[in-house]
């Protein structure tokens, strides 16, 4: 580019454009990751190196609409007191729904459908259990509850011990950093086995479904993630 000063015309000086970059490569990270919560108390070269860090895990995150993951050789099995046939009071009908909560089962049940936690019973399927669901308020959400108080009663109970408090404070002892994650609907990331399925089928206006993953609200679930989670991290936890 060449520019005139005064009324010389003939006289010309030559001028580049240097672009100055504005480009922030924390920032770029901090939009990406927006969903997280990071502490104001690390420098910028610490949260530089925990943003990259969790980019080059990046497939260990659920972002935006990707599915939902499916932890491999955890399947929840139930087994019941009772045996074939089931009694009656085990094949729950749906419970009464308003118009409104209708909307929202059906919502909460396309959810789900999508995310491969159910999916729906076929013709020829001989359906014996059938749990009840019903929708919740929380902080002005919707939520789809399964009563599942009834098969909990006829359900074997499975213990597995809770983590003490002391010795998870023992092991954060000598920690430089302190993270906390949330595992994207926890629960349904174990699968429910072949042998399980029929035993947790949910009933409500629009058919009955059954969970290929593992449900909220069953009693032997927390046990079955607690020990998954014991397994899987035996080397970070011991």
């Amino acid at each position: 580019m060449h520019i005139t000063v005064g009324t010389n015309k003939e006289k010309r000086f030559s001028h580049d454009i240097i672009q100055i970059s504005t480009h922030d490569p924390l920032e770029e990270l901090l939009n990406e990751f927006k969903e997280g919560q990071f502490s104001t108390n690390l420098t910028r070269k610490q949260k530089l190196s925990l943003l990259k860090m969790v980019r080059k895990n990046g497939p260990a995150f659920s972002i935006g609409e990707e599915p939902l993951g499916k932890i491999r050789g955890c399947d929840i099995e139930l087994y019941l007191y009772l045996k074939i046939p089931y009694p009656p009071l085990l094949g729950r009908p749906p419970y009464p729904a308003s118009l409104e909560t209708r909307k929202e089962i059906k919502k909460h049940i396309n959810e789900l459908i999508d995310m491969d936690v159910i999916r729906k019973i076929g013709h020829n399927k001989i359906v014996e259990i059938t749990t009840p669901v019903l929708i919740t308020l929380h902080d002005g959400k919707s939520r789809l509850w399964q009563d599942f108080i009834t098969l909990n009663n006829y359900t074997n109970s499975d213990r597995h011990p809770i983590p003490r408090i002391p010795h998870a404070l023992d092991k954060l002892a000598k920690a430089k950093y302190i993270n906390k994650m949330d595992c994207m609907k926890g629960f349904h990331q174990n699968g429910s086995s072949s042998n399980s399925t029929n035993l947790l089928r949910i009933i409500c206006h629009i058919g009955i479904y059954e969970y290929t993953r593992m449900p909220f609200g069953i009693k032997n679930a927390p046990a079955h993630f607690q020990r998954m989670m014991d397994t899987i991290f035996q080397e970070e936890i011991w």
